[in-house]
């Protein structure tokens, strides 16, 4: 277990100890999308949903998700959040939403959970706003496509 941080010698999950870390800037994006319904992508698209704008709702809902990721993650650190962008993008191909979470901090770890955690509740919550007219909605493509900053230095999702 010695290449997996979150255990100790024993195999023992543990909060990883980043006191001796340098604090740098973080930035980490990440991204997933849900699929639907052609009749559901255009109750979104047009603001036909009866819970209301769920584009609104779901990028608030994954700005607050990003916040509260230490609460849902056992061994996240609570870190001081500096931003958090959630972007809805309606793809007609799909038919569906394409979302991109960023979230930044400066601190002593990086913040790809939090941006995870984003893109993935806001997913969630673009179903649960429309899961009345579709319950085959389809949510995928959760993945980290940039992290830059801390020791590691840069990743970029080919």
């Amino acid at each position: 277990m010695s290449g997996l941080s979150h255990f100790d010698g024993q195999g023992h999950a543990h909060m990883v100890d980043v006191s001796d870390k340098d604090v740098t800037a973080r930035v980490a994006v990440a991204e997933s999308h849900i699929k639907m319904a052609r009749e559901t992508f255009d109750i979104i698209a047009e603001g036909r949903a009866k819970k209301g704008d769920v584009l609104a709702v779901a990028r608030l809902a994954g700005i607050m998700a990003a916040k509260r990721t230490p609460d849902l993650i056992p061994l996240c650190h609570p870190l001081a959040i500096t931003k958090v962008t959630v972007d809805l993008t309606l793809d007609p191909d799909l038919p569906g939403v394409r979302i991109a979470a960023t979230v930044k901090t400066t601190g002593q770890t990086g913040v790809e959970m939090e941006a995870l955690t984003a893109a993935s509740v806001t997913a969630l919550t673009v179903y649960d706003m429309t899961k009345a007219v579709d319950k085959a909605m389809e949510i995928g493509g959760l993945r980290v496509i940039l992290k830059d900053g801390g020791k590691s230095g840069r990743y970029e999702a080919t």
